[in-house]
């Protein structure tokens, strides 16, 4: 028999996700607030339905892809959420990037239940939701992990278990330091060349092969040059992460200087109504303060 799968949030990152999973055969019933979204799913042969609550009912495993903590705690928690709905065995999988002890609040209420959760946020932007290389960093018992692992690997390359509940959320915030550093540095470099006249498109092509290549810079180098900046993350979403690396690392007492320097850059760049552009923007911050724009051909 078809195994049953939900799947609530339907935007950037779960519509690909969502189809991903009716490729490899699944039959999934979504929910998005956004009935455009569910339609687009439908037509794929997903099932519709309307509510949180009512996905829950209809399936055993049901996926959370949602923008922020408060979000997962309503769809989850909610008198028409997906916990009141679900059957005791299910599994709920929040893939959403929130707060750690957002995610271990969640899964207490589950527990109380008899309902298994895994915090399951991903890593590869848009790219990786639409050709199923996401990568995956998971919180939860290792029983839940590999029952659900290869539901996992239908949207992911790199699916790894971090430890408890909570631990995959950790580690999507160490991930989340890590991107927002290396953009604000790129973007630093690109500036620099265009400022000193120097072909910013020559100086990538000179330095991607040696220590300070990187998948960012991969990725976002060549949006830069090319002034594209359609959102495949938005500056908005990973603002939102670094608020929660802040508040998480103010709870544990650890110093994060760059992080804190970094997000409110990107708090300054929403101020200025850039916030659904892509991250890669963040090049914007700097080329305003040296007063210079960065292009092929320096």
């Amino acid at each position: 028999m078809t195994e049953k799968i939900g799947f609530i949030g339907l935007g950037i990152m779960g519509k690909p996700m969502a189809k991903n999973l009716l490729k490899a055969g699944y039959a999934v019933t979504v929910f998005d607030m956004v009935g455009d979204r569910v339609e687009e799913l439908v037509l794929d042969g997903a099932s519709a339905a309307g509510s949180s609550y009512d996905v829950a009912a209809a399936t055993d495993r049901i996926i959370t892809m949602l923008p922020d903590s408060a979000d997962s705690e309503r769809a989850i928690l909610g008198a028409r959420g997906v916990l009141a709905g679900a059957k005791r065995g299910s599994v709920i999988i929040d893939m959403s990037s929130i707060a750690p002890s957002m995610s271990q609040k969640i899964a207490a209420e589950c527990a109380k239940k008899g309902v298994e959760m895994l915090d399951a946020p991903v890593s590869g932007g848009e790219p990786g939701a639409i050709n199923a290389t996401l990568a995956i960093m998971v919180g939860g018992k290792q029983a839940v992990f590999d029952q659900c692992q290869p539901l996992l690997k239908v949207m992911g390359k790199n699916v790894v278990l971090t430890g408890d509940v909570g631990a995959g959320n950790i580690t999507k915030l160490a991930n989340q330091i890590i991107v927002a550093a290396n953009i604000e540095a790129l973007s630093e470099a690109m500036v620099l060349a265009e400022k000193a006249g120097v072909d910013p498109e020559r100086v990538f092509n000179a330095i991607r092969g040696g220590l300070a290549g990187s998948a960012v810079m991969e990725a976002k180098a060549p949006m830069m040059l090319n002034r594209n900046f359609k959102a495949g993350f938005r500056i908005r979403l990973h603002q939102k992460d670094l608020r929660n690396v802040l508040q998480t690392a103010q709870e544990l007492n650890v110093p994060l200087p760059v992080t804190a320097l970094v997000q409110q850059m990107l708090g300054s760049l929403m101020n200025d109504g850039e916030g659904d552009n892509d991250h890669s923007a963040i090049l914007h911050f700097l080329e305003r303060m040296a007063k210079v724009e960065v292009r092929k051909g320096g």
